[in-house]
């Protein structure tokens, strides 16, 4: 990829996110309801900073930080990058302004533009610094619309982010449920083309596999609405124990955003509380859930493994999926040296593995060997389930 092509890649990227942004007023910037979701602002500050400091600043001969306190501000937890705000206090941020962030995210971008219009020949290394941070942008344009959609759900004033959305909130699969047979096997795992793909993709490997079905769908709306009918979040024998105390402490009874008024489920979308449709596949539910649903239906959740052996024969992109398999390194896991070698590596511990891609993944940022990963009681991202046997 040439200069002219990377910054038109660089500056497609850039534009998206703030397209994301335009219906926000100023008082949606700063608000951050849990420790989970970021305010608007702190992440345009963010994946601005990535760009300074991991691009800029090495590599563009003169470049000086744009305002050198940013860099405490924005930093999210890159030991190697120094100090920084604690995630709980993103929030608290009043300044720098909406308008000052923004002036800073223009900043970043000229000088960037300014870079890229050199000569790129024998720059990989910066060139690789440059797509991670392009990658980076587009994992952080996924969880805008999921921050934004909690924030907004929590306002009694049935807020909408907008009646027209550039995905498909809403999308339905009428398939008969029917489970496709994966024979007893070898079967190589993990990242093999030639373009990117994260540190965790890699260390191709071969898995053995005994014989398996997995379903040719997720679940829908109407599959789990039985699930919640049966009783199921009051049976704690379907539950890991942790998840269960997890169920009692939060009483959850049902995925996040539903609600039942007079007998009829809706729930909480971009585009403000919509009646619930059965053949919607269901979403926003945690990994105890998942699990628990199984268990109900007396199978299970797919590995990872068994799920990417079956990729060319499933339907997926439209959620995250849910598998059986803890977040851990593949055989032969190197980590990058330095702040680029904390992105996934140190995350390697008590997290689950979910497959796929959503509605709300940005264009071209899905591929079927992706490893996204969460603590197992989290719902607010677009996560189904996928039955197996």
């Amino acid at each position: 990829m040439n200069s002219l092509q990377l910054l038109k890649r660089y500056q497609s990227i850039r534009s998206y996110t703030e397209a994301i942004f335009s219906p926000l007023t100023i008082e949606d910037y700063v608000a951050q309801p849990i420790l989970e979701v970021s305010p608007p602002k702190w992440s345009l500050g963010h994946t601005t900073w990535f760009f300074e400091t991991f691009v800029l600043i090495p590599n563009a001969k003169g470049y000086q930080a744009h305002n050198p306190q940013y860099a405490f501000l924005f930093n999210s937890y890159y030991n190697n990058a120094g100090d920084r705000v604690k995630r709980h206090n993103r929030g608290d941020l009043t300044r720098p302004t909406v308008e000052e962030v923004y002036t800073y995210r223009k900043s970043v971008d000229e000088a960037m533009e300014q870079f890229l219009s050199h000569d790129i020949t024998g720059t990989e290394k910066w060139i690789e610094l440059l797509e991670l941070g392009l990658q980076h942008e587009q994992q952080h344009q996924e969880l805008f619309w999921t921050d934004l959609k909690y924030t907004f759900s929590l306002n009694p004033l049935d807020l909408k982010y907008a009646d027209t959305l550039p995905f498909e909130d809403d999308y339905s699969n009428d398939k008969e449920l029917e489970f496709i047979s994966m024979d007893e096997g070898i079967y190589t795992i993990g990242y093999q083309g030639d373009g990117f793909c994260y540190d965790n993709e890699l260390g191709v490997h071969k898995v053995f596999l005994h014989a398996y079905e997995i379903a040719n769908r997720c679940v829908t709306n109407e599959e789990y609405q039985e699930f919640i009918e049966a009783g199921a979040y009051k049976d704690f024998n379907l539950w890991h124990d942790e998840a269960w105390k997890w169920v009692n402490e939060h009483n959850i009874k049902a995925p996040l955003y539903w609600e039942k008024r007079d007998g009829q489920w809706w729930h909480y979308t971009l585009r403000g509380m919509q009646a619930i449709n059965p053949k919607e596949l269901v979403k926003h539910i945690s990994h105890y859930e998942a699990f628990a649903f199984a268990q109900w239906k007396g199978m299970r959740l797919p590995t990872e493994f068994e799920w990417e052996a079956a990729q060319n024969r499933l339907d997926w992109g439209k959620l995250w999926e849910h598998t059986g398999s803890a977040y851990l390194p593949y055989p032969n896991y190197e980590k990058a040296a330095g702040a680029v070698g904390e992105y996934n590596g140190k995350f390697m511990i008590n997290q689950m593995v979910l497959r796929g891609a959503s509605v709300i993944s940005s264009p071209g940022h899905e591929r079927y060997t992706y490893r996204n990963f969460f603590h197992p009681w989290m719902q607010w991202q677009y996560s189904g389930l996928r039955l197996a046997r």
